[in-house]
């Protein structure tokens, strides 16, 4: 792609999600969403792959449906209540109607049939935007309007942490598997998100860093199934025998980062009366659990076979940078010692 066009895409990209966070306006907020989405539409297609045009036209759908959908309730928001404002929502059927339209723009079940499937169909690198980037605007949209109606954020919670773990386990393909991973996450934060706003945001921050060292963990072995892994420890073995940890630390195993929101958000819910509800989305992370640990046997356990075919991608030298990626999998496996500090910022 052309780097000119490509600087005004991301600049396109920076630009929406910056709109979204800085309006108070519901029309200013759905013109930086669809900024977004029409930002990346050229990103997801650049390939001319039949299943990147497939991925792109789906994504393009789900998310006019989803801006649609939002366009739609904050009309009717300021029909009923005279108001334009996000956060002077108060009647509930417009409240419910924007949750739902943004858990679709998110990928929240039950709307979620379409992330595994554009994920599948895109190159590691814009996966990765699609999988941190493109969920911030509308998290920031849900954190404002402060959705009263508990029972459906707590049922999208529940019901995504449970398709994250069980929709993953039978998958080779590693960007499908990383799509269940994403909507397992974002059900741990939208469990937790009227009763702790700031631990959302926590658990947020570092979904986002886990997942950006998994995808240049996966970018720099060129690797997008699980039999392909296998052959990486030949080509970066301090990396192959630190991943592992790294998918660790996103199925929250202590002593990784990724158990410090899942541990706060456990907290929380006990603190809030909902014990059945914690052991139930505890009881699912196991289900997640289960398919790192698989990509983790596969990566470290097994040994490929060395055909001369097999062996092409280890001759051939990544140009990847490699700063991004020590950064990040160092975030994603030392930061739990920082708790007491996260937890001092969430009392702020």
């Amino acid at each position: 792609m052309n780097p000119y066009i490509l600087a005004t895409l991301l600049f396109g990209l920076g630009l929406g999600t910056t709109i979204t966070f800085a309006s108070s306006h519901w029309l200013l907020a759905w013109m930086g969403l669809e900024m977004n989405t029409l930002a990346i539409i050229p990103l997801m297609a650049q390939h001319h792959h039949p299943r990147a045009v497939e991925a792109t036209t789906k994504y393009f759908l789900t998310q006019a449906t989803g801006a649609a959908m939002l366009l739609f309730a904050s009309t009717t928001n300021a029909w009923l209540t005279g108001q334009w404002d996000i956060q002077q929502m108060s009647h509930p059927l417009p409240i419910t109607l924007i949750t739902l339209a943004l858990a679709l723009k998110v990928g929240l079940a039950p709307l979620h049939s379409w992330l595994p499937e554009v994920l599948q169909g895109l190159d590691l690198t814009t996966g990765l935007i699609l999988s941190t980037w493109q969920k911030l605007a509308p998290f920031a949209l849900l954190l404002q309007i402060q959705p009263a109606n508990s029972t459906l954020l707590i049922a999208l919670g529940l019901m995504s942490t449970l398709v994250g773990g069980w929709g993953g386990l039978n998958q080779t393909q590693l960007r499908k598997i990383l799509a269940y991973s994403s909507i397992a996450h974002l059900g741990w934060m939208v469990l937790v998100m009227q009763f702790s706003p700031s631990l959302t945001l926590l658990t947020l921050l570092t979904y986002l860093i886990m997942t950006f060292s998994t995808f240049l963990v996966f970018k720099l072995n060129s690797s997008t199934n699980i039999n392909a892994l296998a052959t990486s420890w030949a080509k970066a073995p301090a990396l192959t025998s630190l991943t592992p940890l790294v998918l660790l630390s996103l199925g929250g195993l202590p002593p990784l980062t990724g158990f410090m929101p899942k541990w706060l958000i456990l907290q929380e819910l006990t603190k809030q009366d909902l014990a059945a509800t914690a052991t139930l989305a505890a009881l699912t992370a196991l289900l997640s659990l289960y398919f790192y640990l698989r990509l983790s046997y596969a990566m470290t356990l097994t040994m490929s076979p060395n055909n001369t075919a097999g062996t092409t991608p280890w001759r051939l030298p990544s140009a990847q940078l490699t700063l991004p990626l020590a950064i990040s999998t160092t975030a994603t496996l030392l930061l739990l010692p920082l708790t007491p500090a996260a937890i001092a910022l969430l009392a702020l």
